[in-house]
């Protein structure tokens, strides 16, 4: 079996490659919208299916696919890549002094018709955060490419992330532990 990584996010692949799994990157443009009536987990659970039926008609029988959709929900809202600065400035201003959560939406799919969707939650705190911190960081790091504006392993994950309970790499975009389990719950040749 081999399997196509169908993400962009450098965090991802480097994820694979320190879990020790080979793969190819195959990319595709696919929509990123989602029905309004769909709350947190079942968002990101919806995406990432939503971004595996763009791959179906092209897996070989040995192929894989992994997408990956991460967002950011603060109560009931989801907080997706933000369209600018002021909108990233926004968001962290709401996010700064609570805790939210961060789903991961996963799906493999096999050329031999087999398909598994899950997703994993990590609820993040944050402390507060002053005007001018908010500022540096978005300013600094850019994180239009970040579900919620932010990057946990990036300089805002050093100074405001008090606490995480689960996965840090859930946050970082990908719930290694749960890939791992579920690529060989498929028969995926994994290296141990």
């Amino acid at each position: 079996m081999h399997l196509i990584l169908a993400s962009n996010s450098p965090r991802r692949r480097q994820l694979l490659t320190d879990l020790g799994v080979p793969y190819t990157v195959r990319l595709q443009e696919v929509d990123e919208s989602f029905p309004a009536h769909l709350r947190r987990a079942e968002v990101a659970e919806y995406l990432a299916a939503h971004k595996a039926s763009a791959y179906r008609a092209g897996l070989a029988p040995d192929e894989v696919v992994l997408t990956a959709d991460t967002i950011v929900c603060l109560d009931d809202d989801v907080l997706n890549k933000p369209a600018d600065t002021a909108e990233a400035i926004r968001m962290l201003t709401r996010l700064q002094g609570r805790a939210h959560d961060v789903f991961t939406g996963v799906c493999l799919l096999a050329g031999d018709g087999r398909q598994v969707v899950f997703s994993d939650r990590t609820t993040v705190h944050f402390r507060a955060l002053s005007n001018s911190e908010i500022a540096h960081y978005v300013h600094t790091y850019q994180p239009l490419d970040k579900a919620g504006a932010y990057g946990a392993q990036d300089w805002i994950g050093m100074v405001a992330v008090t606490r995480l309970e689960g996965s840090y790499y859930n946050v970082m975009g990908l719930p290694v532990h749960r890939v791992w389990d579920e690529l060989a719950k498929l028969g995926f040749p994994l290296a141990v």
